[in-house]
C-alpha cells in the first residue's frame, strides 16, 4: 500500500479520545520513513492529540524543516502554533501564526488560532482586533460588507488602545 494512503487509513481508524492505537501504528512508518514531511506531521499530530504537546513540538518542528507544502504546510502551522501557545510559548506561536497568515492569507482559521494566542498572552485587545479583521475580511453577508469599514476601523482602534496601554 502507498504511504500516503497508509497514513489515510490509520487516521480514517483514530480514536480521539484514545490516541496510542494511532501512535503505535504511526512509529513503524516513521522507523522506516524518518525524514518523510508527512510521516513527521502525522506523528507530532497524533501525539499533540493525545496531550504530549512537547513531543508533538519536535515532530512539528522536524516536519517543517523536512519542507511540508500546501494544506499539510497550513495545518502544521496550525497545530504547530497551538502547541507552542499550549506550552506558554506566546511569542513563538504568534510568529508562527505571522508567518502561515502571509503564506496562506485565505485561510481565516489561522487568525482565529493567532487570537487565541494573543489572549492566552495577555493580550485581550489584540485578540478582539485579530478576530474583527477576521470576520471584516471573510464574513461576506451583505450587511457585513455595508459595516466592513466601521468593523475594520474599530479593530485598528482595540489594537491602538492595546499598543498604549502599559504593561
Amino acid at each position: 500500500m502507498p504511504l500516503d494512503d497508509e497514513l489515510d487509513q490509520i487516521f480514517a481508524d483514530r480514536d480521539r479520545d484514545n490516541m496510542q492505537p494511532t501512535i503505535d501504528a504511526l512509529l513503524p512508518l516513521y522507523e522506516s520513513h524518518p525524514e518523510n514531511a508527512r510521516v513527521l506531521y502525522e506523528v507530532g499530530g497524533a501525539y499533540d492529540t493525545a496531550g504530549h504537546e512537547t513531543i508533538a513540538q519536535g515532530f512539528y518542528e522536524k516536519a517543517l524543516a523536512a519542507g511540508l507544502e500546501g494544506d499539510l504546510l497550513r495545518r502544521c502551522y496550525l497545530q504547530y502554533g497551538s502547541t507552542l501557545r499550549n506550552l506558554g510559548e506566546y511569542e513563538k506561536s504568534s510568529d508562527i501564526f505571522r508567518k502561515a497568515r502571509t503564506a496562506f492569507p485565505g485561510s481565516p482559521e489561522l487568525g482565529v488560532f493567532e487570537a487565541i494566542t494573543a489572549h492566552a498572552a495577555g493580550q485581550p485587545n489584540e485578540s478582539i482586533a485579530l478576530l474583527l479583521e477576521v470576520v471584516a475580511e471573510f464574513v461576506g453577508t451583505p450587511d457585513m460588507e455595508r459595516y466592513k469599514p466601521a468593523i475594520s476601523g474599530n479593530a485598528a482602534y482595540i489594537r491602538s488602545v492595546e499598543e498604549t496601554r502599559p504593561r
